[in-house]
């Protein structure tokens, strides 16, 4: 059996060795062979981590062919802003890089375990893998991981078949016994955890059981239902087609709104390209308009959108999770 950590430049430390310790003792005590490797889409050589610079060796070429488990894990950079050094835009980075192409084959290896800590989760979101299925990441990043159309599931880990996610940093020791566990069975597990003086932590979700009753709040529903929905808000005119530009941090988007008045409700539609989505949760608030749109360029993401009229100028913001917020200008055409 082959565990495959993947390196990539800024990959947090964490992420990656704690994973790599665990595995490294099952392989210890396991009667079967265990093979344990750092490794880079780019084959043998020294990768800098996103934690001051600190190097490791990546000693061989990710191989996506062969049984076993690869292990994804995040960034590390600054979640202040959103540089360079920036952990959203270093992940970003890393999926647009031949790891992003690597993965897509990896995800549809049915002989390939593909597992993620922390951030690894979003590269593969950015790369548009984890639509429909069920991940977690970082509590920073989950409205992101929303965003991108995965099912972001608030668990330790999150155990979606041939797809393992875990949250935030130190919950890769947590992956790695879970998969200890699956793979080699809880009595090589525990005899890591009494190893490692460390106890596995949180319940494993998975997409099976009953499920939980939801509990429905009624102040809630009353707080949604109150927004106005009517087409002008002091005087500002919405309805109409507008030709917008969203600058977003990985590219610009070119989107052609279409806002209608139905009856005293709004709806509308956007056109990227060859694509017409609809505007959901479309509602006023004060002198600005606001809904999420699905957009596929230049990945795939859910934005929220906030806009005011000046005439016949649109401008506002589109966000999504923990991207910077983009800025959209753009003109009535009718």
């Amino acid at each position: 059996m082959n565990v495959q950590i993947v390196l990539f430049d800024g990959f947090d430390l964490l992420d990656a060795i704690a994973p790599f310790e665990v595995f490294t003792a099952a392989a210890m005590y396991s009667h079967e062979d265990i093979t344990v490797k750092l490794v880079s889409a780019e084959g043998k050589r020294l990768v800098r981590s996103g934690v001051n610079d600190v190097p490791l060796q990546a000693v061989d070429k990710l191989n996506i062919h062969d049984r076993g488990i690869i292990v994804v894990p995040g960034a590390s950079g600054s979640i202040n802003h959103y540089g360079p050094d920036s952990i959203p835009v270093k992940l970003k980075e890393a999926s647009e890089t031949v790891l992003g192409s690597m993965l897509k084959e990896a995800i549809d290896n049915t002989e390939i375990l593909l597992s993620t800590v922390c951030g690894g989760s979003l590269i593969l979101a950015m790369a548009g893998l984890l639509t429909g299925r069920h991940a977690v990441t970082h509590h920073l990043g989950m409205e992101l991981l929303n965003a991108t159309n995965a099912i972001a599931v608030n668990a330790r880990v999150v155990d979606d078949g041939d797809l393992v996610t875990s949250g935030g940093v130190t919950s890769g020791l947590d992956l790695a016994l879970y998969l200890v566990e699956r793979g080699w069975g809880p009595r090589i597990a525990h005899a890591v955890e009494q190893l490692f003086e460390y106890e596995r932590r949180g319940t494993v979700w998975k997409n099976d059981g009953n499920a939980p009753q939801e509990v429905h709040d009624e102040s809630v529903k009353e707080a949604a239902s109150s927004h106005s929905l009517t087409a002008t808000s002091d005087g500002i005119e919405f309805v109409g087609k507008w030709d917008a530009t969203i600058n977003t941090p990985i590219g610009k988007l070119a989107v052609l709104f279409d806002i209608k008045n139905n009856d005293g409700k709004l709806t509308g539609t956007g056109k990227q390209g060859e694509d017409i989505v609809p505007l959901d949760d479309v509602t006023i608030e004060g002198n600005s308009l606001k809904w999420s749109m699905k957009v596929s360029k230049p990945m795939r993401l859910t934005l929220k959108f906030t806009v005011s009229v000046d005439g016949d100028i649109i401008s506002g913001e589109a966000k999504a999770g923990m991207l910077p917020s983009s800025k959209l200008i753009g003109a009535r055409i009718s």
